[in-house]
């Protein structure tokens, strides 16, 4: 059988129960005749092997070459040196499930050496990690706002239902052989990434790119609020007589309290303001504590006398409805959910990473086959102040150098998904495009796809939003601690969701970059928001939409204690894509 592609390779070698180094593949991938290189690979790896490594591959080379016959493998010239050379890292053979991995350092081209005082990773008797499901997933549709309140005790373990069925086809037997069959076809996986603006970008800070930007904000999230109110331009409504009833559709462009106690919102159209007045006894309190800047809104309500303020009755954000129907998988199959790995931090977790992606390669996970990272694969320089005083590598580009060899740890047939932070080499203004072609080819791992933030991913018919989560920090600042906390993340999701916006006010603490188009408004609702930077673990359901906050692979920096952030460190949601259920493991 020829094998002209990486992609058959992977897949003929995962029929075998192999997993493999990417620069193995390519070595295979070169050889004059791709099928014999794997057949004599295969049979030539050893026994207690899982992963085929660029070593296994040279040794067939090796021996053929003294024998004085034709080499069934032709390395490339650079083969032999380089980061993902097998002779170090995590990538080696020697990282195979169930082996400790050994980390060099970073001079060498490989990972840094880990933390001493940092607590080694913890695992079940059995060698899986503690799975957790959050109550809140008990989901019955149609109802509002159901399951806010997951569990929080997030070191319990917490048993799935026993009627749910996620894990019935999975073939849990410990003693799984090479020569086993995977059941990962690449042939059959469907993954589309849209809303990514990676090139695309426009902006030149001039006054114009920020009109153009909020134009289209107001354009697309004013349709979604017109199928609901019978609303008016602001000049049209200055025009009317008082008394008559009015609504209006508009960005904040104002918002405070009277000395009375009321709230006066004055709202931005194309056309230009009005002032809206919310009275304390409407029972809207609750809404405007919601309320955040540039946002966009509905305001419906009875104009005074003189026509110059509109009484309001109601207040309508563009929200998601609650009779959102999501997609699923067509057959059993489940994604990874993390974000925040922060290598190059001397607290990056990288026993908890290698219990993960040793986790990766048992068959309980054969059903993973994606890898859904939402930003800060490196931990940065210069972020925050001192922040060198806490680096384990201190050059940015070896940050990336290293994560790669971590990420070569994760089984070669997963498919990547990545999406950068503010940690990253990426500006810092929002949205973020995927990386510079230099840092790509760095992480140019298992042909992983490196897209912007935000950006949507479906996954299996299941429409994935991925979104760092910058803005979290101003919608916790901003909102009631009962509306959104750092201790649930998810509650500042839907609040996101609500406003159908995942970074609304400008001129905060979230920088917004000009462009011809809103990159950041929710146009289609997701299926599964998904975000990260907040280091803290929080799951739950709105209006059928699933928000999962992943947590993050660093433990507690100095910088984390004097802001009093406790980290949830070393957790990865693995999503069921077929029901959309949801389980938590723990690997430290």
């Amino acid at each position: 059988m020829p094998l002209e592609s990486n992609a058959r390779i992977v897949k003929e070698l995962a029929r075998r129960g192999y997993n493999a180094e990417r620069e193995a593949i390519t070595l295979l991938a070169s050889a004059p005749d791709s099928a014999a290189a794997v057949e004599s690979v295969v049979d030539r790896a050893p026994d207690d092997a899982l992963r085929i490594t660029t070593d296994h591959v040279r040794a067939v080379t090796n021996d053929q070459s003294v024998s004085g016959g034709d080499s069934a493998v032709s390395p490339p010239d650079s083969a032999a040196s380089g980061p993902g050379s097998a002779a170090s890292g995590p990538g080696s053979a020697a990282s195979g499930p169930g082996s400790t991995a050994s980390v060099a350092d970073p001079t060498t081209e490989s990972p840094p050496t880990r933390n001493s005082d940092q607590p080694p990773s913890t695992t079940s008797t059995e060698g899986s990690p503690v799975e957790m499901e959050g109550s809140s997933l008990d989901h019955v549709p149609g109802s509002d706002r159901d399951a806010e309140n997951p569990e929080t005790d997030i070191d319990t373990e917490i048993d799935r239902d026993s009627d749910s069925n996620a894990d019935s086809s999975v073939d849990r037997s410990p003693d799984r052989s090479p020569d086993s069959t995977s059941h990962h076809d690449p042939d059959i996986r469907e993954l589309e990434v849209g809303n990514d603006m990676t090139g695309q970008s426009t902006g030149t800070g001039e006054y114009s790119d920020f009109v153009r930007t909020f134009r289209d904000r107001y354009e697309r999230l004013s349709k979604v609020l017109r199928g609901r109110v019978n609303h008016r331009p602001a000049e049209a409504i200055a025009e009317m007589p008082g008394g008559s009833d009015a609504a209006m559709i508009g960005l904040v462009n104002d918002v405070r309290s009277t000395k009375s106690g009321h709230w006066l919102v004055e709202l931005e159209d194309t056309t230009g303001t009005f002032p809206a007045l919310i009275m304390k006894d409407k029972g809207l309190a609750d809404l405007v504590d919601e309320i955040m800047m540039d946002e966009c809104l509905a305001i419906e309500g009875t104009l005074a006398d003189d026509s110059g303020i509109l009484f309001a009755d109601s207040l309508h954000f563009p929200d998601v409805p609650r009779t959102h129907r999501t997609g699923a998988a067509d057959r059993h199959v489940q994604a990874a959910l993390i974000s925040d790995i922060h290598v190059g931090s001397d607290e990056f977790m990288v026993d908890a990473w290698s219990s993960f992606t040793d986790w990766l390669h048992t068959p309980e996970a054969e059903p993973v086959e994606y890898l859904l990272l939402a930003g800060d694969m490196v931990e940065g320089v210069g972020v925050y102040p001192d922040q060198d005083e806490e680096l384990e590598i201190v050059d940015i580009y070896d940050q990336y150098e290293a994560f790669a060899e971590y990420l070569k740890e994760v089984p070669a047939d997963t498919e990547i998904v990545m999406i950068p932070g503010n940690h990253d080499a990426v500006r810092l203004a929002e949205p973020q495009p995927g990386f510079n072609d230099e840092i790509r080819s760095i992480m140019d791992v298992h042909d992983a796809q490196i897209v912007s933030n935000p950006a949507t991913v479906t996954v299996e018919g299941v429409d994935v939003l991925m979104y760092h989560g910058v803005s979290l920090d101003e919608v916790i600042a901003e909102l009631p601690e009962e509306k959104a906390s750092y201790d649930e993340p998810h509650k500042a999701m839907y609040q996101l969701l609500k406003k159908r916006h995942v970074a609304p006010q400008f001129g905060g603490h979230t920088r917004v970059a000009p462009e011809e188009r809103d990159y950041l408004v929710i146009e289609d609702v997701p299926d599964v928001f998904h975000t990260g930077h907040v280091h803290k673990l929080g799951w739950g359901k709105y209006h059928n939409v699933l928000a999962v906050n992943s947590g993050c692979w660093q433990a507690q920096t100095d910088f984390q204690k004097s802001v009093n952030i406790n980290p949830d460190s070393g957790y990865a949601p693995i999503l069921d894509l077929d029901t959309l259920d949801m389980t938590v493991r723990k690997f430290a």
